[in-house]
C-alpha cells in the first residue's frame, strides 16, 4: 500500500524491506543527525544546520547502475534534491548518485 504524504514524501506498509533494491542510479540511504561544534566549542543550533546544504547518511542499499557506493558508507550528500519514503514505519531519503559529494 502506498499513500502519499506533502510533496516529497511517501508512505509504505510492507514485509519485504529485507528484499528492498533500487534501480539504475538511486540510493536509498538513512540521515544522520549529527550536531556540529565549533572551534571554539559552541554547538550549532538545527536552524544553523538547516542552513547548510549538504547533510550526512548512511547508504542502505545502492541501485543497480551505481558502481561507486556501496551499502554502509558514509556519504555526504545535496540535501535540497532526493525525497524521502517512510517503509514498515523507518524514514528512508532516495537521492541519485549525481546527488553524493563525498563518500567518507
Amino acid at each position: 500500500m502506498c499513500i502519499r504524504w506533502g510533496s516529497n514524501t511517501y508512505f509504505y506498509k510492507t514485509n519485504k524491506l529485507n528484499q528492498m533494491k533500487p534501480i539504475g542510479k538511486y540510493i536509498v540511504i538513512k540521515t544522520i543527525d549529527e550536531e556540529l561544534k565549533t572551534e571554539s566549542g559552541l554547538f550549532l543550533s538545527g536552524e544553523d544546520m538547516n542552513q547548510m546544504r549538504y547533510k550526512r547518511g548512511i547508504v542502505v542499499e545502492s541501485g543497480t547502475d551505481v558502481p561507486h557506493i556501496k551499502k554502509d558508507d558514509d556519504i555526504y550528500y545535496d540535501k535540497a534534491h532526493g525525497f524521502t519514503m517512510i517503509i514498515d514505519e523507518k524514514q528512508y531519503t532516495i537521492i541519485t548518485e549525481r546527488d553524493v559529494v563525498v563518500v567518507l
